[in-house]
C-alpha cells in the first residue's frame, strides 16, 4: 500500500511509520519539519523490513499557501496513488485562554484543523477507491467528554477536525473512499509531556500506533464518517 503520515518526526507518527513498515510491503511518505528525525526514521525502518520503503519529506505544515505547489509535487515524486492518509500532526499548547497570543491561536487552529483540510483537498485526486483517510483528533474535542482549562483552542480545533471527517464522508460517500476520525485519549508523547509535565498517561506512543495502524489498514470497510473515542476514561 501507499501511505502518507504527517507529524512523523516523533511520538505516535514516528512509531506509526515503524509499525506500517513491520507489518507489510508498503511505500510510506513521512512528513515533518525536522529533517534529521525523519532521515533517522528512514534508517531505522530500513533495518526493520527492507521490503517497505520510507520517503521523508521535510515540510512545515503551517506553510498553508504552498500545499498544492510544493507539498503535493514532493509527494508525487514518490507515489502517484494513495491508499491511506493519516493526519497525525498536531500542536498542543496548554495556556489559559486569556494569555494565548494571536500566534498561539492561529498556529493551533492551522496545524490541527487547516493542515489536514488542505492535505486532504490536495491529495484526494490521488486516493484510490477503497482508500482510507484517518484523522487523529483528541478526546478533548469529543462531544460530551471532560474538558480541561488551558486547552480551549486545541479542543475546539480537534472538534472541528471531527466534524470535517463526518462532512467529507457524506460528501464523498459514492467515491469508495472512507473518512474516519480517532479521538485518542492521553498518550505518553513528547508533545504531551511538554504540555503536562509529570502527567502519567495510560498509553505509550507505540501502543497507540499499533491501534492506529490496524484501524487504518483493516477497518475502513466497517466504518465511514465515524468519530471513535480511543480512551479508557469516562466520560
Amino acid at each position: 500500500m501507499n501511505i502518507v503520515i504527517t507529524g512523523a518526526s516523533r511520538g505516535i507518527g514516528f512509531e506509526l511509520a515503524k509499525k506500517f513498515v513491520a507489518i507489510g510491503k508498503h511505500n510510506i511518505v513521512v512528513i515533518a519539519r525536522n529533517k534529521d528525525k525523519i532521515d533517522e526514521l528512514k534508517e531505522i525502518c530500513s533495518k526493520i523490513n527492507s521490503n517497505s520503503s520510507i520517503f521523508p519529506i521535510q515540510y512545515n505544515l503551517l506553510n498553508v499557501d504552498t500545499y498544492q505547489s510544493v507539498l503535493f509535487n514532493e509527494i508525487k515524486k514518490h507515489i502517484t496513488q494513495i491508499d491511506v492518509i493519516v493526519n497525525n500532526a498536531g500542536l498542543l499548547i496548554n495556556k489559559p485562554f486569556e494569555k494565548l497570543s494571536f500566534d498561539d491561536i492561529s498556529n493551533t487552529i492551522n496545524l490541527n484543523l487547516l493542515a489536514p483540510t488542505l492535505l486532504i483537498k490536495s491529495l484526494l485526486p490521488l486516493v484510490n477507491k477503497g482508500g482510507h483517510i484517518v484523522n487523529i483528533s483528541s478526546m478533548g474535542g469529543f462531544q460530551g467528554s471532560q474538558k480541561f482549562p488551558g486547552l480551549t483552542v486545541y479542543s475546539a480545533a480537534k472538534a472541528g477536525l471531527a466534524s470535517l471527517t463526518e462532512c467529507l464522508a457524506e460528501e464523498y460517500k459514492e467515491s469508495g473512499i472512507s473518512f474516519n476520525c480517532l479521538a485518542i485519549g492521553a498518550t505518553d508523547t513528547e508533545m504531551l509531556r511538554e504540555a503536562f509535565p509529570g502527567y502519567n498517561a495510560p498509553f505509550n506512543a507505540e501502543e497507540m500506533a499499533d491501534f492506529i495502524a490496524d484501524f487504518a489498514l483493516s477497518k475502513s470497510k466497517f466504518f465511514n464518517g465515524k468519530i471513535i473515542p480511543v480512551s479508557v476514561s469516562t466520560p
